[in-house]
This record gives structure tokens, sequence and C-alpha cells, in this order.
């Protein structure tokens, strides 16, 4: 099993970045997803989740109107689109699969993480 992300990096405030998440090793279409980010000294907080059939996408209200998540199960591959950035954005974001209809917000529930890519807004 592989979560790979991918397109982070080092943006100024307002910018935008696009991350990636390839998926392998597992039935991606039976399991919700998630972008979950951990900043320094922080517990992780899920940003974006969508359901198994990609209709229902869950933004917690700090990127609520600014992160659109989306995903392409044809390809295995679940995307972020960050855009308005701001410095409190920066930290670790990782991709993670639940076996749920719904993408939980609880990291217990879900059953594999990918390693992360860095976001450092400044």
């Amino acid at each position: 099993v592989q979560l790979v992300e991918s397109g982070g990096g080092l943006v100024q405030p307002g910018g935008s970045l696009g991350l990636s998440c390839a998926a392998s090793g597992f039935t991606f279409s039976s399991y919700a997803m998630s972008w979950v980010r951990q900043a320094p000294g922080k517990e992780r907080e899920r940003v974006a989740g969508i359901d198994v059939d990609g209709t229902t996408s869950y933004y917690a209200d700090s990127v609520k109107g600014r992160f659109t998540i989306s995903q392409d199960k044809a390809k295995n591959i679940l995307s972020l689109q960050m855009d308005r950035l701001k410095p409190e954005d920066t930290a670790m974001y990782y991709c993670a699969a639940t076996y749920n209809y719904f993408p939980s917000l609880s990291r217990y529930d879900y059953n594999y993480w990918g390693q992360g890519t860095q976001v450092t807004v400044s």
C-alpha cells in the first residue's frame, strides 16, 4: 500500500499550491479520503475530506472557501487545490484513506497514510 504526496513547497501569503496524492496497493474506489495537516507542536487536523462516491466534500472552517479537494477514481489520485494561502496554513500535509463511506474526523479511523509533503507559507 502506498500513498505518495507531492506538490508541497514554499509560497508567499496569498499564493496558491496544488497537492496530489497517488494511491496504489488498495482499492482506492472503496475508501473515503482526506487531507490532514500537522503544524509543529499542534495536533493533526483534517482540513478536507471527500466521501467514497465523491459527492460530498468536507472542509475545516479555517480553509473553507480557499481549499478544494477532488479525486480521480480512475487514476487513483487525490488532489487539494489551496488558494489564498496564509502563514497559518504552514504544516506537513498528509493524505489518508479510511475504509468508510464518510471521511472521518478522527485520525484513528484512517487505515493508510502517506509520508506527507511540506507546505510553507512565508
